[in-house]
């Protein structure tokens, strides 16, 4: 039986959060499962969070997936999940298809998760409807990506904009304010909890202590990549420390 696999991203090139969140919720997984990773990544360029510099960074992804699948990658994980709300309703499905299609035409073949993809559906696994939402990104691009989340099915009842312009400043967002952002929204009447809409705001260290502060199921953009990175590989969803979604309930 397969115990060890590759984890290929595609990131973007200011993006320094996902090849931290990433590796350390699969290294704290080994510690309680035998499977083992190693992680790889191929970047597109992108600085600023804009809808324009989005677009040409999604231009470049299928370069991304090409690169990883010549190294033979078990599952790769698009990580940006604006870069995907930002070209269209539903855009995830078509960007998983096609990058998925580029590694088998590449003798590489390998299932492609998104962010935005998994995301969405971490939302369904946990049975939430109406969510509370907090992204670093300015006010109209978290006004997309509250419509992608609603056009999947989900109520986005309450949400922050920390509005910061800047990529290489949303992952100096210290997680640690996160738990007081959380505090001054309207969480009761919510199903769940997205403390970070985005693969680049840190949230890992503080996901459990929101979930204790709720007691509603906190999960962000990495985890919920994470999980859909094992359920494509087969393997059991459950890792220590990343809330709800990896607990093993799912």
């Amino acid at each position: 039986m397969k115990t060890s696999f590759r984890i290929g991203q595609i990131v973007p090139s200011s993006n320094t959060t996902m090849e931290t969140e990433i590796p350390a919720i699969l290294t704290a997984r080994q510690a309680i499962l035998p499977e083992r990773f190693t992680f790889h990544s191929s970047r597109m360029r992108m600085k600023h969070v804009r809808k324009e510099e989005l677009a040409a960074m999604d231009a470049q992804s299928d370069r991304c997936a090409l690169e990883l699948s010549d190294a033979r990658m078990d599952v790769m994980g698009y990580a940006c999940l604006v870069a995907i709300m930002a070209m269209g309703l539903g855009y995830h499905r078509q960007s998983a298809e096609r990058l998925g299609r580029i590694t088998a035409e590449n003798g590489g073949e390998a299932p492609v998760v998104t962010s935005a993809g998994a995301l969405c559906d971490a939302l369904g696994v946990i049975g939430a409807k109406r969510i509370a939402l907090v992204a670093p990104y300015m006010r109209p691009l978290t006004e997309t990506v509250v419509a992608y989340i609603e056009h999947e099915g989900y109520q986005v009842a309450e949400w922050r904009a920390l509005e910061i312009p800047d990529n290489l400043e949303v992952g100096r967002h210290d997680p640690a304010r996160l738990p007081d952002i959380v505090a001054g929204m309207q969480t009761k009447d919510v199903d769940a909890i997205v403390l970070s809409a985005c693969v680049q705001m840190p949230s890992l260290p503080a996901i459990e202590k929101v979930q204790a502060m709720t007691g509603k199921p906190v999960i962000s953009a990495a985890v919920a990549t994470t999980y859909a990175m094992l359920k494509a590989l087969g393997l059991e969803r459950r890792a220590p420390g990343a809330g709800a979604l990896l607990s093993g309930a799912y």
